[in-house]
């Protein structure tokens, strides 16, 4: 075994305590680890633990408060959240595939990672950080979030959504999306004339109250017009306020993606594993009260499609999608 610093030839030094192989360079006194002799998961949480640590980060506390209140370490939080996302993501995408939908809503929805666009682009980071976009389509019957797409609100971000939102989806319905342009193309070039589209274009005016309530209060929504972009929708059905209501319950689940804190993300892969576990709890594990009204009894919105015959538990949910 060769010194990463030197590259001159160590010899064995012990073990650590996990089991991983220690060296002593004899030529700079450097001690080093085995990287091929490490644990790949040395996290030492318990099943039913580590449950509650991610049904808590589902429920919108924050990493820190997650930490006092389980005495886990913040580390093994991140770690863990990371992993279940990416677990979740790639569930999803195996599962909600070429399901039969009637009406589709489209929006997006604004968060950062480490700074907003402004400081990125006054001190010349690169894209893993700024605004983080996240795109979001969803069935407005069975309340099924079909795919999501987080990036950059641009041109190539909206075809790769686009194209996520063909493999989820089977024959042909309507689409509602808000006046968001590269729409438009993305659609047309992904689906042809195979769904009936249209835009919603909201027009706003200027908050009448000055100084911070009209900073931070959204603007008043004075005029609104549909645009038909493919197909012949019904423009009486032509809405996004579901899809925006979904938004709200983002906001209110996920810390951070809560405004005016600084709960949040620091990583692109951290806020990306966050949304992927939301998304997957949203489907299979969370009991919806509409459906629930509807159906007289528990349901989500995999079950309402066709994907689940039952609430899943968190522990199901990781369990089917590692």
């Amino acid at each position: 075994m060769n010194c990463p610093t030197c590259q001159k030839e160590a010899r064995k030094s012990g073990k650590n305590r996990n089991g991983s192989q220690r060296y002593l360079c004899a030529e700079c006194n450097k001690k080093f680890t085995d990287e091929s002799t490490r644990p790949t998961d040395r996290r030492d949480l318990d099943n039913d633990k580590a449950i509650m640590v991610l049904r808590m980060l589902l429920e919108g506390s924050s990493v820190r408060s997650i930490e006092r209140l389980t005495q886990v370490h913040r580390d093994t939080i991140i770690g863990l959240l990371v992993d279940a996302g990416q677990a979740c993501e790639r569930f999803l995408e195996s599962t909600v595939k070429n399901v039969p939908v009637e009406d589709v809503q489209a929006d997006e929805i604004w968060g950062f990672v480490n700074c907003k666009e402004k400081t990125k682009v006054m001190h010349g980071y690169d894209d893993s950080v700024g605004d983080a976009w996240c795109f979001v389509a969803m069935e407005r019957n069975s309340k099924l979030v079909l795919c999501w797409h987080m990036d950059k609100r641009s041109v190539p971000a909206t075809r790769t959504f686009s194209a996520k939102l063909k493999a989820a989806t089977a024959g042909k319905f309507q689409l509602s999306t808000d006046g968001f342009a590269p729409y438009r193309t993305a659609m047309w070039d992904t689906f042809g004339p195979g769904i009936d589209f249209a835009q919603l274009v909201k027009v706003y005016g200027n908050p009448t109250e000055g100084g911070t309530a009209a900073r931070y209060s959204p603007g008043e929504v004075i005029e609104t017009h549909t645009v038909v972009c493919i197909g012949r929708p019904d423009e009486e059905n032509v809405c996004t306020s579901h899809a925006e209501r979904q938004n709200l319950t983002m906001r209110m689940t996920m810390r951070r993606l809560t405004r005016l804190t600084n709960a949040h993300s620091k990583k692109w892969d951290n806020h990306r594993a966050m949304l992927a576990l939301y998304f997957a709890y949203y489907n299979f594990c969370r009991d919806h009260t509409t459906l629930h009204e509807r159906n007289g009894k528990k349901c989500t919105p995999a079950m309402e499609s066709g994907l689940a015959d039952r609430v899943w538990t968190v522990g199901e949910l990781l369990q089917n999608a590692v």
